[in-house]
C-alpha cells in the first residue's frame, strides 16, 4: 500500500503542478494583455511590471489552487482508470477509500498550510502590488483623504469628522457629542471644531476654533477656545487603518479592523462573513478532492472529458453556492460562521454521498 500511495501522490503532484503552472501563465497573459496599456502610459519599466507580476503570483495561486488539485485528482485517478490499473488494485483487495486516503490527507494538510498562505503571505505581496497599482495603475490610494467619518469612542461618545487627510494628520469640521446614559441618553455636552490635528509628541488630539457646549437642567454653558486638547480611543494610526484595503489585511489585522469598526458603531455583518469565509476557502481543496477521485475512478462513455466536465459542475455550484449562501447571509441572522462555512458543510456532504454511491 505505501508503494501505490507513493505513485498515486506522485502522480498527482506532478500534474497538480503542471496545471497550476499553466493558468498561471494564462491567467498573468490575460491580465497583462488588460493592463499593458495603462503601464505605458505611466512608462512603467519591464522591472516594474516583473516585479508587479510577481507579486500578483501569490493571489493568483490562492484562487487557482482549488482548480488545479481537481485537475490533478481527476487526470490521475483517471489516467489510472483508463489503463484498468484501478481495477487491478481493487484485485488485490484495495478499496477506493483506501486509494484516495493519501490525497485526502495530502490536501487536509495543504489546506491548513493555505489558511496561512492567504490569511498572512499574501496579504504581504498584495501591500507591494497595491503600492504598484497606486502609481502606474491608479487604482488605490492608501494616504488619501477620508470623508465622514462617523465612530463610537465609547458607548457614550459619538464622533463625526467631516474630513481627515492621513498624511498631514489633520481634520475639519469635527462634533464630540456626550451623553448621560445608554438606555436613555441624553445630550451632556458637544465640542465643535474647525480643525483636528493628531500631536504625535503627545499623543493626544489637539482641536483648533472649538465651541464647547455644555448641557443641564439649568441651562446651556457655552466655552469658545482657540485651542484645546482631548484624548479619544481612536488614534491617528487606527484611522489610517479604516482608509487601508482589505486585501493588505491579514487575517489578524482584519479582525482588530472589524472590532475598530464595530466600536464605532458600524454594521460589520458582511465583513464578519468574508473573515470567516477566508478560514473556510482553503478547505475547498479537501472537498474537490471528494468529489474528483469517484468521477475519476469510475469509467465513463465520453472518457476523461466527461469526468472534467461533470467535476467543473460541482466546483462552479460550490461558488455559486457560496456566494448565494453569503447574501442569504447578508439578508438574515445566521451566524456569520454558520454563512461563512456553509458551501463547505454542505459540498462535504453531498461528497461523502457520492463516495458511498460510488462502487469501491
Amino acid at each position: 500500500m505505501r508503494i501505490i500511495a507513493k505513485y498515486i501522490i506522485k502522480q498527482f503532484i506532478a500534474t497538480m503542478v503542471f496545471s497550476l503552472f499553466a493558468m498561471c501563465i494564462i491567467f498573468v497573459i490575460v491580465n497583462l494583455l488588460e493592463s499593458l496599456d495603462d503601464f505605458m502610459d505611466q512608462h512603467a519599466s519591464f522591472m516594474v511590471i516583473v516585479k508587479y507580476y510577481i507579486f500578483f503570483l501569490p493571489e493568483i495561486l490562492k484562487l487557482l489552487t482549488p482548480i488545479s488539485i481537481l485537475l490533478g485528482a481527476l487526470f490521475t485517478f483517471g489516467r489510472l482508470s483508463t489503463n484498468n490499473e484501478i481495477t487491478a488494485m481493487k484485485s488485490g483487495g484495495l478499496s477506493l477509500y483506501k486509494l484516495m486516503f493519501p490525497l485526502a490527507v495530502l490536501t487536509l494538510f495543504l489546506s491548513f498550510f493555505q489558511i496561512y498562505f492567504n490569511g498572512w503571505l499574501v496579504q504581504e505581496a498584495n501591500h507591494v502590488k497595491l503600492d504598484i497599482e497606486q502609481k502606474y495603475l491608479h487604482k488605490y490610494n492608501s494616504n488619501g483623504p477620508i470623508y465622514n467619518l462617523y465612530f463610537r469612542d465609547n458607548p457614550l461618545r459619538n464622533v463625526v469628522m467631516q474630513y481627515y487627510d492621513a498624511t498631514s494628520k489633520t481634520g475639519n469640521t469635527v462634533w464630540i457629542e456626550d451623553f448621560s446614559s445608554e438606555i436613555k441618553p441624553r445630550l451632556i455636552k458637544r465640542i465643535e471644531a474647525k480643525t483636528i490635528r493628531w500631536d504625535s509628541v503627545k499623543n493626544k488630539w489637539e482641536l483648533l476654533g472649538v465651541i464647547d457646549r455644555s448641557y443641564s437642567p439649568f441651562g446651556i454653558i457655552t466655552k469658545t477656545l482657540d485651542t484645546a486638547y482631548t484624548t479619544l480611543k481612536i488614534t491617528h494610526s487606527e484611522i489610517v487603518e479604516l482608509k487601508r484595503s482589505v486585501d493588505e489585511m491579514n487575517f489578524d489585522e482584519f479582525r482588530n479592523y472589524i472590532e475598530l469598526l464595530k466600536q464605532g458603531g458600524k454594521d460589520v455583518r458582511r465583513l464578519m462573513i468574508t473573515y470567516y469565509s477566508g478560514y473556510a476557502f482553503p478547505f475547498a481543496n479537501f472537498i474537490v478532492i471528494i468529489f474528483a477521485v469517484p468521477f475519476a475512478s469510475v469509467r465513463k462513455k465520453g472518457g476523461i472529458a466527461i469526468q472534467i466536465g461533470a467535476a467543473m459542475v460541482v466546483v462552479f455550484l460550490y461558488l455559486l453556492f457560496t456566494e448565494i449562501s453569503k447574501n442569504i447571509g447578508y439578508a438574515s441572522n445566521i451566524h456569520p460562521i454558520i454563512t461563512g462555512w456553509s458551501a463547505n458543510i454542505l459540498f462535504l456532504i453531498a461528497g461523502i454521498f457520492t463516495i458511498f454511491k460510488t462502487r469501491t
